[in-house]
């Protein structure tokens, strides 16, 4: 079976990777945990959602799991405007919420595609 790149995947998996980094800044250098671990939570997820739907078991299972992966994300684009814009840490979190955003907007497609 051929190995096909999946975007949704590739992104996903880059943009957790680059919420953990900036989970354990927040962490270490402002000692700031609530709101790092919420971010980490749901920044992490929608990768695990979106790995979870490629072994759904039907095309409303898949539906499903994506339109979950979508509310993460939906919730992480939250965690990081409040971040940037609270004024109380020196982090750059712009180019997080751009991935984030294309991460909304794939996965709003896949799952509009997958529903017709």
């Amino acid at each position: 079976m051929e190995n096909r790149a999946n975007p949704l995947l590739d992104k996903s998996y880059s943009f957790s990777l680059k919420i953990v980094n900036t989970c354990y800044t927040l962490q270490d250098n402002f000692r700031e945990f609530v709101l790092s671990r919420q971010l980490l939570r749901s920044g992490t997820a929608v990768g695990a959602l979106s790995e979870e739907a490629q072994q759904a078991e039907s095309k409303a299972d898949f539906i499903h799991k994506l339109s979950i992966a979508n509310k993460e994300a939906h919730e992480s684009h939250y965690w990081l405007r409040l971040i940037r814009d609270c004024g109380r840490f020196e982090i750059e979190v712009e180019d997080l919420i751009i991935n984030c955003e294309e991460l909304k907007r794939l996965l709003i497609a896949i799952i509009k595609s997958s529903k017709k």
